[in-house]
């Protein structure tokens, strides 16, 4: 497939935008203080002592080699017991030493200080940053999970939860080397000013080289979302157990192979095309640093036989020269590629950005208990995002306190549509859903949802123990043992537990190792049960015994219609046997109510439901 247009941020990026993306390192280290102060403050006071490590090592080496020069033109003195003692000639010498020893120790431990503080920091950012991303997902609309766009924001936002681990790294290493320059850069200052000056003419180009390819490789990531997720699908298709029966039973694993190994190559191409260019243009912009500290080299070495330096002053020049330009290269390339990473931040704050539009509103009404009149739909219509087509349109009715309806019809004629609706997971786009006489949007949304238990038929099979899998329903009430049990009591889903072995602690689901596997009509009893453990006002099944056998089916209905007595309730199925317990049926098509009744009613005056009806009936005889 052609690839997606690139986003016109990136495509055209300026280099003020590109650094522009900078201002996403605030809100990045302010999440980091957020995580631990604790670990953020010993993180930092330990990188800028050792930040001062390399140049008193150096300094110090510096006096070892000038003592040395100055002992051995003073003629060599006898080492002996007292070589250590104050007044020996040796004693400065061994004085040197043992510092220059300290300071090698105490660099190595704090290195290794830093390097424990940062993962132990990087792992509760990740973690912290994972818990920020589910929390705000939760908010969003249904509208946005059901959004290729927003799919793929979630999913670069999803990479940069651990994707940036690197980056906290490279932001406290790189305050360590300000401090490290600074220093040696005072030393250098002393002797020859202009040396800096070349320092920084020499290592421009790669800087600028290296922020240049991490623009074009951000770009090049971000242009391959779909295709990466396209990868990761096929890569689940392939090899889970939900796939496992249908790829063999069809044959399907040459053709996902040969699909992903195309897609894989793809990708691979281009990011060898875009290595290559980078290695090259690297390789050529780094020798003219190398040229510049050569030219530096000659320089120091040229003074110090005229007299103007000490051998020390050679090496401690020569050395720090050498450091500076190496601590400087790596920071203009770090400072490069933390651009460059605050490009992909923008991926995950972008995504924080996201408001989702259904939301309870100020001063909100409390959901009423109990509900008085019932939902009126006046004039309601709704089409999905990107459709020509209106999935419902002038619904007008009435769902009535206490009342049992169902809703039938063909495939794609609106009534999972309707249900959204009625669970404000979608707002109308015409026309308005009353409650009690009061615009549904005006209640308090967390309220509304938690008064309402809704069973899809695309119903979710948690990989969890069978007591989590119904606690569910109502998930604050997860350790109230009583309240599972009679709730799975209520959807017969005790009579599948008791033979798991262990009971309501048993894992399902072949996710973990100790999972065990029920059946699709097992399941559903399950996903029922959250039904009843929810409590709720109004209970909402869609098509809850597809799974089930007749006897079931039939058993699950009669105790439906039992357990709803006095509670609203709306039934979604295709077997008439099932709806035709309802106290009122309507009939959908192409989105609109085509006809409303009683079964007996609607067999004399739908003839639409008439033919249905006889349709399933001659299916039996």
């Amino acid at each position: 497939m052609p690839p997606p247009p690139i986003d016109p941020r990136i495509a055209s990026a300026t280099w003020t935008e590109r650094f522009g993306a900078l201002r996403n390192l605030r809100p990045f280290l302010s999440l980091i203080w957020q995580t631990s102060r604790t670990l953020t403050t010993a993180d930092l006071v330990v990188r800028m002592i050792g930040a001062l490590m390399p140049v008193a090592t150096l300094y110090v080496g510096k006096l070892i080699i000038d003592e040395v020069i100055a002992l051995a033109r003073g003629g060599f003195p006898t080492a002996d017991l007292s070589f250590w003692l104050p007044g020996h000639p040796l004693a400065r010498l061994g004085g040197l030493l043992l510092l220059e020893l300290g300071c090698a120790v105490l660099s190595d431990v704090l290195a290794r200080l830093a390097t424990l503080l940062d993962s132990l920091l990087a792992e509760r950012f990740s973690n912290l940053t994972s818990l920020r991303l589910m929390e705000h997902a939760a908010t969003l609309d249904l509208e946005d999970f059901e959004d290729s766009e927003v799919q793929d924001r979630l999913e670069r936002a999803r990479r940069q939860t651990t994707g940036r681990m690197t980056l906290l790294g490279q932001l406290f290493g790189q305050a360590q080397a300000i401090v490290t320059i600074i220093s040696f850069s005072i030393g250098l200052v002393a002797y020859a000013p202009w040396l800096i000056a070349l320092l920084l003419i020499a290592l421009v180009p790669a800087f600028l080289g290296e922020a240049h390819f991490n623009a074009l490789s951000y770009s090049l990531d971000f242009r391959r979302t779909p295709e990466r997720r396209e990868l990761d699908y096929l890569r689940q298709t392939g090899a889970t157990v939900e796939t496992a029966k249908e790829v063999k039973i069809f044959g399907l694993n040459a053709y996902l192979l040969q699909r992903y190994r195309a897609l894989a190559d793809k990708l691979y191409e281009a990011n060898r095309a875009l290595a290559n260019r980078r290695a090259l243009w690297g390789g050529v912009l780094t020798t003219v640093g190398t040229l510049g500290y050569y030219v530096a080299y000659a320089f120091i070495a040229w003074r110090t036989l005229r007299g103007d330096f000490t051998i020390g002053d050679l090496t401690f020049l020569a050395a720090a020269f050498r450091r500076l330009r190496t601590l400087l290269e790596d920071l203009l390339g770090s400072f490069s590629q933390v651009a460059g990473q605050a490009l992909y931040l923008d991926d995950l704050f972008s995504f924080f950005r996201i408001i989702p539009e259904i939301i309870s509103p100020p001063n909100a009404l409390p959901f009423p208990t109990p509900i008085r009149d019932g939902f009126r739909f006046e004039n309601v219509g709704f089409r999905y995002p990107g459709a020509e087509r209106w999935a419902v349109r002038n619904l007008e009715f009435t769902l009535h306190s206490g009342e049992v309806l169902a809703l039938v019809g063909e495939n794609g004629a609106g009534k999972t549509t309707l249900v959204k609706l009625l669970a404000r997971l979608y707002d109308p786009d015409e026309g308005r859903i009353l409650l009690d006489g009061r615009d549904l949007r005006e209640y308090d949304l967390s309220q509304l949802r938690s008064n309402i238990g809704v069973i899809f038929q695309d119903f979710v099979r948690y990989q969890m123990t069978a007591a989590e899998n119904i606690a569910v329903g109502r998930i604050e009430a997860v350790d109230d043992r009583p309240r599972i049990v009679d709730a799975a009591r209520r959807s017969m889903a005790d009579e599948v537990i008791r033979r798991l072995p262990n009971q309501y602690d048993q894992w399902l689901g072949k996710r973990f190792r100790s999972g065990v596997e029920l059946s699709g009509g097992e399941w559903q009893k399950l996903a029922i049960g959250r039904a009843y453990m929810r409590d709720a006002q109004l209970l909402i099944l869609d098509e809850p015994t597809a799974a089930l056998d007749a006897r079931s089916e039939f058993e699950v209905f009669q105790r439906f219609k039992e357990l709803s007595h006095g509670k609203t309730a709306v039934l979604i199925s295709h077997r008439f046997s099932s709806v035709r317990m309802a106290d009122r049926i309507l009939v959908l098509h192409d989105g609109r109510i085509e006809a409303a009744g009683t079964h007996q009613e609607l067999l004399e005056e739908s003839p639409r439901y008439a033919e249905l009806f006889e349709l399933q009936a001659a299916g039996y005889r």
